[in-house]
């Protein structure tokens, strides 16, 4: 990735409460992993919608991309250490054609996967930005990855993750091609409008002393809270009988 060269020490800053509580807080996230699911009123059009829908499966979109934490996080850590707008466009592209196309191929083509496998590949891509981050790549193994390769692979995962929520509600096929369009629409505008402000205070923080410092304490804790996320799928996986 395009890092900075940060030479850093892997200890706590002294404002070691504001990361505790930022630790709980992603390990809550982890534990509510469903939260990124279609429920109540949005479930409910979603499986009774006949016909196009073009503007509320474009909202529905943007506001799952909004509270979808899993991929927020990975979206965040891909962009934690790129300074140049032209890096950002490159990466962001990459997951976003990555996910359009299960997202697209997985509800229009009928193409299903293990919801809880893929979500916990989806919690793996957290960890692994974030190891990436911290230069893990290249100090465990002396080189480092295509990462722009690694967020294409995710990108695919990430949009069968949004495919399964989507096919749970087995949705009308009537008017569905262009709902889906709409839907996948809602989910970029969703992504760069988080994104946005994720980046601004982003470079709000880099003004900080203690950023690098901070910068490495941050991605440990998006590496836990992949890892939980990962645990806590697997666990519905085996839990569930593999689905």
């Amino acid at each position: 990735m395009f890092r900075p060269s940060l030479e850093v020490k892997m200890k706590f800053p002294k404002d070691t409460a504001l990361f505790a509580t930022t630790a709980i807080s992603l390990l809550g996230i982890a534990s509510d992993a469903s939260a990124h699911g279609m429920a109540g009123k949005d479930a409910a059009f979603v499986a009774s919608s006949m016909g196009q829908q073009i503007l509320p499966f474009f909202y529905l979109g943007a506001k799952h991309m909004a509270t979808g934490y899993d991929h927020l996080l990975f979206v965040i850590g891909t962009v934690f250490f790129l300074y140049q707008l032209r890096h950002v466009a490159i990466y962001v592209t990459t997951f976003s054609i990555g996910h359009s196309i299960t997202l697209l191929l997985g509800v229009l083509g009928g193409v299903h996967v293990n919801p809880y496998l893929v979500d916990a590949i989806i919690g793996l891509s957290v960890a692994y930005i974030a190891f990436d981050n911290l230069g893990g790549f290249k100090t465990l193994l002396g080189f480092q990855p295509n990462t722009k390769l690694a967020i294409l692979i995710f990108g695919l995962v990430h949009g069968f993750g949004l495919a399964t929520k989507v096919q749970e509600l087995s949705p009308s096929r009537d008017g569905l091609v262009a709902n889906m369009i709409a839907f996948n629409v809602g989910v970029e505008i969703g992504q760069l409008l988080v994104l946005t402000m994720a980046l601004a205070l982003i470079v709000w923080w880099r003004k900080s002393s203690s950023f690098a410092r901070q910068a490495v304490v941050a991605n440990a804790l998006f590496m836990t809270a992949g890892f939980a996320l990962m645990e806590y799928q697997l666990a519905g996986y085996f839990t569930n009988g593999g689905g």
